[in-house]
């Protein structure tokens, strides 16, 4: 259908959105910087406190023992070189000449406030390094750590990325997170009050018990938050988790199907602000993983997603009532 349909404010913010109908991280990086910037991740060895016993064990249940850690990284090597080797990686590969440094596996600020200044600080010296993503709970942001936060990011470019998952408290129970819709809020309305700091919430669609409008209720509410970013995810299992269990019993269902993924997802779009950027449109993995066996491919669901946007003629935001 293309834009014919189109109004000029929408085919305005389209050509702003390089041509996409939602606000694309990796457009937004491209405008920012001039050129395409790579996420290098990293393992810094952290644990979580439903893990260690601090508020729980077992962890979430669809979390494995990596963390979420990309399958390239040695977590037994120094943080400063995994970020050399990275880099160097993607650079042969593609010839990339700046990078984000991902502090991605685990809560990624659960440690003495000194340990993580020395860690933040180690990777943002490097002159190929534009920016820092720093990944946790909502739970453990106090706010010493985010006047650290802070101060970094009046130096570099940075995400706080936070695991909301869902604005649900059932939900939140259900998945083991040990944490509150009410520290959800609060955890981004305070790291919202950081200027420099952009705010990123991580959620999944197609949570057990959740209905669809309860799904486009999360977008709203975390628009509503004034969030800067938001990374979907869809529920999908992996091996040796809780979660794994509960779907060879049958007791959890998941979308199977990509298009129902997708038209799930498309709508989840038009209800968030065309505001947050979009980091994220659907979970990957490959190693361990039982199912839906689409999620090893990291792009099917994208592209599922952007078709139902173009034929539906729709756009992200196009729902959002403020």
């Amino acid at each position: 259908m293309g834009t014919a349909f189109l109004s000029h404010g929408e085919k305005k913010m389209f050509e702003e959105w390089g041509g996409k109908r939602y606000n694309s991280f990796n457009y937004h990086l491209k405008s920012l910087f001039g050129e395409k910037v790579y996420k290098v991740a990293l393992d810094a060895g952290f644990t979580c406190p439903n893990r260690d016993g601090s508020i729980g064990t077992g962890g979430c249940i669809f979390c494995d023992a990596g963390g979420s850690r990309a399958g390239y990284v040695d977590p037994d090597i120094p943080v400063e070189d995994q970020l050399i080797r990275g880099m160097e990686s993607i650079s042969r590969q593609t010839g990339a000449k700046k990078f984000i440094a991902y502090f991605q596996a685990f809560s990624n600020t659960y440690a003495p406030i000194k340990r993580l200044e020395a860690l933040y600080r180690s990777v943002v010296k490097f002159d190929e390094v534009v920016g820092i993503s720093i990944s946790t709970r909502p739970d453990l942001v106090p706010n010493e750590i985010l006047d650290l936060i802070e101060d970094i990011a009046k130096e570099k470019y940075l995400w706080l990325e936070l695991g909301v998952q869902t604005m649900k408290d059932e939900t939140l129970r259900f998945l083991n997170r040990g944490h509150s819709v009410a520290e959800n809020i609060d955890a981004i309305k305070r790291a919202k009050a950081r200027p420099n700091t952009r705010v990123l919430a991580h959620v999944i669609i197609g949570l057990p018990g959740e209905s669809e409008e309860e799904i486009l209720s999360n977008a709203r509410s975390l628009s509503l938050l004034g969030i800067d970013g938001i990374k979907i995810h869809h529920l999908y299992v992996v091996e040796n988790t809780l979660l794994a269990s509960l779907y060879e019993k049958g007791e959890i269902k998941l979308f199977e199907n990509v298009d129902e993924f997708a038209d799930i997802a498309a709508k989840f779009l038009e209800h968030l602000s065309p505001n947050v950027i979009i980091h994220r449109l659907q979970g990957f993995a490959r190693s361990g993983l039982i199912a839906p066996a689409w999620t090893s491919n990291k792009f099917i669901g994208v592209q599922k997603i952007e078709e139902l946007l173009e034929v539906r003629n729709t756009f992200q935001g196009r729902n959002f009532n403020r």
